[in-house]
């Protein structure tokens, strides 16, 4: 087939007098002269070798052949808008900024190498990081404090959706020369005799467990007590006693403490991505959220 040689104008002359009926009233539409808009149609009907319009003094008809083309030519005006409006999306989605809100162990263990992995994909697009406990995050969520957050299942309050991701288990940390490091897992039966200390009962991670543990009998006595679980990993690292935390807040690649997984009954919280009800992602804070999602999924 020989190459077709029409415009993008000549389609769009075409489909306005079509619609309007008029040429008078397609060439007002599309912002140009009678005569420049006729000139547009007759080298149309030119090129495809066909009338596409029968004209009168008082009204324009679309041929059957024109009436054909016109369902072809709409397809294909629509098709390149399409196209046009993806490709602004994808460039709009390569600049901007995104705010995200996340639990302490998430900002510390998992966000890192996750925005490093973004941002050389992503260069132009800056992440900020809010780093609070789970109620927090989820009330910046709500507020549109931040586009987005990253918590568990268990705090969620009126107005956030929340995307469940990842099981992260609770583990429990010790040094790892502790005699119990070599185990593969432990009961909390296992624990009797140990020194265990803990977060805060005001702690999301705290409340968990106590829920867990009180269903399936048990009542474990602390030593001690901390608001955050950076310092219960100094704490236990120091060798003030063991503690069980999320395995994401201990990973594998830390020099002095292991965590051993925990049984009888196994502890864990539901990690994912928070979002505000009803709200729409900017197109960089969409391309971010697809990041966190992949990535954590990977972790499973």
């Amino acid at each position: 087939m020989s190459r077709i040689n029409f415009d993008l104008q000549q389609l769009q002359a075409f489909v306005a007098v079509a619609d309007r009926g008029s040429f008078r009233a397609a060439a007002e539409q599309i912002h140009l002269s009678s005569p420049a808009l006729s000139r547009r149609i007759e080298k149309l009907e030119s090129i495809l070798g066909a009338r596409l319009f029968n004209r009168t003094t008082r009204d324009v008809e679309l041929t059957p052949l024109g009436r054909v083309f016109l369902e072809r030519a709409r397809t294909a005006l629509d098709d390149l808008e399409s196209a046009m409006l993806s490709i602004s999306d994808i460039a709009g989605s390569r600049r901007g900024r995104v705010t995200v809100a996340c639990v302490p162990s998430a900002a510390i263990h998992f966000l890192p190498a996750a925005v490093h992995s973004f941002s050389e994909k992503y260069p132009l697009i800056r992440v900020r990081l809010i780093d609070e406990a789970a109620g927090q995050t989820l009330t910046s969520v709500a507020s549109g404090e931040c586009d987005f957050g990253i918590s568990f299942m268990g705090n969620q309050i009126p107005g956030v959706d929340f995307e469940p991701i990842h099981v992260d288990p609770f583990v429990l940390a010790m040094p790892r020369q502790h005699v119990l490091a070599r185990r593969k897992s432990l009961s909390w039966a296992d624990l009797a005799d140990e020194r265990l200390i803990s977060v805060a009962r005001s702690s999301g991670n705290r409340q968990l467990l106590d829920d867990a543990l009180a269903k399936a009998g048990h009542n474990p006595t602390y030593v001690f007590e901390v608001n955050h679980i950076a310092t219960l990993l100094g704490m236990v690292d120091a060798g003030l006693g063991l503690a069980a935390v999320p395995r994401l807040a201990l990973p594998a690649s830390n020099p002095t403490l292991i965590g051993v997984a925990l049984k009888n009954p196994v502890v864990s919280r539901q990690l994912g991505l928070a979002t505000r009800h009803g709200a729409t992602l900017s197109a960089p804070s969409q391309v971010f959220y697809d990041h966190l999602r992949n990535t954590l999924k990977s972790r499973r």
